[in-house]
């Protein structure tokens, strides 16, 4: 599966009635009607964000940075916007084709943006401020949300329910963290242009 691709974990399998834990990396997204499975992440300077259908009790989470900043008046977010764009509009379009459709049932929640690299300060805010100008644009609520602070965050999402749990981890947790997502952050992933995707 490419970093981009979305899974979608609907199946049964003989090991049926076993709690699951699906890690959702840097990059990742994750989408589940599964009662048993619980989406998990560690965030930084990351997003995640864990929509849900609250008809269908379908629901998903990704995981993106933006780790670009461009000196541009008119692109405030930087170069990587296009990527987080991707991967919110990714995460919204697989809830609604595997759930209801309706826009209108979807739970919205969203967690990180934390400043703990003072080498990056403003990656964790700039992160933050994307997310909430985007989903007031695409006309969505926030649900509940839990961002910025300088620590970084252990989120775990059932899916099928809509719960969401956080902790919030100590310093030596987040150095580990940082060292992560600054060696991923290098690799500048670059996400297909936004125009190839359509909300509906």
């Amino acid at each position: 599966m490419s970093a981009l691709g979305a899974r979608v974990s609907n199946g049964l399998r003989s090991d049926e009635g076993r709690e699951k834990t699906v890690t959702v990396n840097q990059g990742g997204c994750e989408v589940s009607a599964d009662q048993r499975v619980t989406m998990a992440t560690v965030l930084g300077s990351c997003i995640s964000a864990c929509v849900r259908d609250s008809v269908a009790a379908i629901g998903g989470m990704n995981h993106f940075l933006l780790a670009d900043q461009s000196g541009s008046a008119k692109d405030r977010y930087g170069a990587s916007a296009r990527y987080g764009a991707f991967a919110m509009e990714q995460l919204i379009n697989s809830v609604l084709s595997q759930g209801t459709g309706r826009k209108g049932n979807l739970v919205i929640k969203v967690f990180g943006g934390g400043n703990i690299n003072s080498l990056q300060a403003d990656v964790g805010a700039r992160n933050v401020e994307f997310v909430r100008d985007f989903l007031l644009g695409e006309g969505y609520e926030i649900a509940s949300e839990d961002l910025g602070g300088n620590f970084a965050r252990r989120i775990m999402f059932k899916p099928a329910s809509g719960r969401v749990f956080v902790k919030r981890l100590d310093s030596d947790a987040g150095k580990t963290v940082v060292r992560e997502e600054l060696a991923i952050a290098k690799k500048r992933v670059v996400a297909p242009p936004v125009d190839d995707i359509e909300l509906f």
